[in-house]
């Protein structure tokens, strides 16, 4: 079935200091937004003075505006001005898989503790309304693992209830210490997601990488999976990793990477775009500590010259925007902060000058 989402209640017209007026209004639901997708969501629009106006939507979880787009909307409202007046959503972002040239959305959907809510059904009927809207807005990668709790059968129970799901990249992970146990381990979870191979099959955190990876190229030359990839994240064994990667036939890597976490520019990042490999940037928000570091403070107003409205835009476009990363893979339990994060999905990049300074500005803070 279709998930049809109800408006939330209105919230009125509210007046702003600093001259800006706050009303409510009907057009787009943010920069590079899906127009036909929010109309049945209020929005606000920002005026600055000789008609200059962008508009974004009014957040669902209360009648305050929550800080991370509050204060995301002052400090870039000053740079967007009439360009986003109204304005049509762009092309979709997406990247090459280097081994196949396969392109992928740039921003994909992580599970890990978000999605691991078990038989509970009203949270299952949330994580349906979050997995809508990341196909609504243009999303594909989906990426989870066996470790993640029931996160892989409540993928699978939102999946089976979802009319438009053709944008879907699967990608999943073995994790067992035991190769003999990887198949059936693999096969189930081809089960609880309801597919018949996924795109991608990762082994995770590197756990007897090596014998997992026979299987898996058995697999791949079999067409049980169509990509290979290994992973790591918090900065672990990235000297082995670094090994695996340039001796072994893999498709994709997965290694954290974000605006303060920078440690993979030094040697993983270089060296997957000289092997040709896809990159899944994992813990793009640091667990949410960037939004508790960062958000209390209003983006520069020069985030508009990479069409970013929000803080989640801002850690997310910094990430996609290195060369060498594919796609990014937050992880969020709730349908607002989703649409945040797919509007990342939407407009420019910044160049290298301005992911320098965006480090600094961050770095100020």
């Amino acid at each position: 079935m279709r998930i049809v989402r109800r408006p939330v209640q209105f919230l009125g017209r509210i007046v702003l200091s600093y001259g800006l007026i706050v009303r409510e209004d009907f057009p787009a639901r943010e920069v590079g937004a899906h127009l036909d997708q929010a109309a049945s969501r209020p929005t606000i629009t920002t005026t600055l003075g000789d008609h200059q106006s962008w508009s974004t939507e009014m957040p669902r979880t209360s009648p305050d505006v929550s800080r991370r787009t509050f204060l995301a909307m002052l400090g870039a409202a000053s740079a967007l001005g009439p360009r986003f007046a109204g304005a049509a959503p762009g092309p979709i972002l997406k990247k090459a898989i280097p081994s196949t040239g396969e392109q992928v959305p740039v921003i994909g959907m992580g599970s890990w503790i978000t999605f691991n809510v078990g038989w509970d059904q009203d949270l299952r009927v949330q994580r349906l309304q979050v997995l809508q809207t990341f196909f609504d807005r243009g999303g594909g990668v989906i990426d989870s693992s066996p470790m993640y709790g029931s996160s892989e059968a409540v993928i699978g129970y939102c999946l089976a209830r979802l009319d438009e799901t053709q944008t879907l990249f699967s990608a999943t992970k073995v994790w067992t210490p035991l190769q003999m146990l990887g198949a059936g381990q693999m096969a189930d979870s081809r089960e609880l997601w309801g597919v018949e191979r996924f795109d991608l099959m990762q082994i995770h955190n590197m756990l007897n990488w090596e014998g997992h990876l026979e299987t898996l190229l058995e697999d791949k030359g079999d067409d049980r999976i169509r990509y290979i990839g290994i992973t790591t994240s918090h900065g672990r064994r990235h000297d082995a990793f670094e090994r695996a990667m340039a001796e072994q036939p893999l498709d994709f890597v997965q290694f954290t990477y974000n605006i303060l976490d920078r440690q993979a520019e030094r040697r993983l990042l270089p060296l997957a775009a000289e092997r040709g490999l896809a990159v899944l940037a994992n813990r793009p928000f640091r667990r949410k500590q960037l939004f508790r570091l960062f958000e209390r403070h209003p983006l520069p107003g020069w985030a508009g010259e990479f069409d970013c409205a929000n803080w989640a835009q801002f850690f997310l476009k910094f990430v996609v925007s290195h060369p060498a990363v594919t796609c990014a893979i937050p992880a969020t339990s709730r349908v607002d902060h989703m649409q945040e994060n797919m509007g990342a999905l939407y407009g420019r990049l910044p160049d290298a000058a301005l992911r320098e300074r965006m480090i600094r500005y961050v770095e100020s803070l």
